[in-house]
C-alpha cells in the first residue's frame, strides 16, 4: 500500500475520518453482512486488509493477552489505545475498536481518544466486564447517547456497535433472554447506536427473531455451532464478528508447533507454509 493510501493517524483530516466512518456505517446492510475477522496487532490487521476485507475490527480479548493482560478491562487504557493507534496507522481501512465498557473514560474523553487513535467506530458492552453484572438498560442507553452527543459536539463521527450481553450475563430462560435482548437493542438504537450486538446469540430462530424484533442492523458472533455465513445473511444479519476466535486458533497452532519442537520433531506439519 502506498504512503498516500495508508494515512498517519495523527495527520488524518477530519474529512477523511468522517469519510471512513461513513464507509463503515454503509457496510452494515441487513442480508449482506459486513464480515470482520477481528485482529490483535498491526501484522494481523495487514493480513486482513491483504485478504480483501473492507474493515478492520479489533478484539479486546485478543489484544489483551498480546499485551500481557487478561480481558475484562485489565489492560490499562493507555496501552489499549496505543495498540489501536498502531493498528490504525498500519492500514488504510476504517478501524472499529472493541472498547469493552469504555475503560472508565467519560464519553467526551472516550470519543476524543478514539478519534486520536484513528478509530472510526467502537464496540461498547452493557455488562460490567469486571463483575459480569448487567448494567441497567436505561443507564446504558444514557451512556450511549452521551457518546453519540460527544462525537457530534466534537465534529466527529463514530459508528457505535452496542453489545447486548443478555445471552452471556443475563438471567432467565431462552425466551426471556430473547425478549430482553430485543428490548435493550431497540433502546440502544433509539439512543444513537448504529448496530446492536447480542453476543452469544447463535440459534437460527433466535437470530431471526432478534433481527426482526430489534429493527436495525444486528451483529452476530461467529463461533462453532453458529449458522453459516450464508445462513446468517439469509436471516438478515448485518455484521458478523469473530471475536478472539482467530487469535485463539493461531495461538493453538503455535502451541502445537512448540510441542513438536520440544519433542524433537519438525514443527512444520501440514498447514501454513514455513517460509
Amino acid at each position: 500500500m502506498s504512503a498516500s493510501t495508508r494515512e498517519d493517524t495523527g495527520g488524518t483530516s477530519s474529512t477523511t475520518a468522517r469519510r471512513k466512518a461513513a464507509a463503515l456505517r454503509a457496510l452494515h446492510v441487513p442480508g449482506r453482512p459486513l464480515v470482520v475477522p477481528n485482529v490483535w496487532d498491526a501484522a494481523s490487521a495487514r493480513a486482513v486488509e491483504a485478504a480483501g476485507f473492507p474493515v478492520i475490527a479489533t478484539g479486546s480479548a485478543a489484544i489483551a493477552p498480546v499485551l500481557g493482560y487478561d480481558d475484562g478491562e485489565e489492560t490499562p487504557v493507555e496501552e489499549m489505545l496505543a495498540a489501536i493507534a498502531r493498528i490504525s496507522r498500519s492500514v488504510g481501512l476504517p478501524v472499529t475498536a472493541d472498547m469493552e465498557r469504555g475503560y472508565g473514560l467519560e464519553p467526551a474523553e472516550l470519543v476524543e481518544r478514539l478519534v486520536a487513535a484513528g478509530a472510526s467506530g467502537c464496540n461498547l458492552e452493557d455488562s460490567d466486564p469486571r463483575t459480569e453484572v448487567m448494567v441497567d438498560a436505561g443507564e446504558q442507553a444514557a451512556y450511549l447517547r452521551a457518546v453519540r452527543d460527544a462525537a457530534t459536539a466534537a465534529g466527529a463521527d463514530l459508528v457505535i456497535n452496542a453489545r447486548v450481553d443478555t445471552y452471556m450475563n443475563g438471567t432467565g430462560d431462552a425466551e426471556e433472554r430473547l425478549a430482553e435482548s430485543v428490548r435493550r437493542g431497540r433502546r440502544y438504537l433509539e439512543a444513537g447506536a448504529d448496530c446492536v450486538y447480542p453476543i452469544f446469540a447463535s440459534e437460527a430462530g433466535a437470530v431471526r427473531a432478534l433481527v426482526e424484533g430489534i429493527g436495525g442492523p444486528v451483529n452476530i458472533l461467529f463461533r462453532p455451532g453458529t449458522p453459516s455465513l450464508g445462513e446468517l445473511a439469509s436471516l438478515g444479519v448485518a455484521r458478523v464478528s469473530f471475536g478472539h476466535g482467530l487469535h485463539r486458533a493461531v495461538q493453538a497452532y503455535a502451541d502445537r508447533m512448540l510441542t513438536a519442537i520440544r519433542d524433537g520433531e519438525s514443527p512444520y506439519f501440514p498447514g501454513p507454509s514455513a517460509s
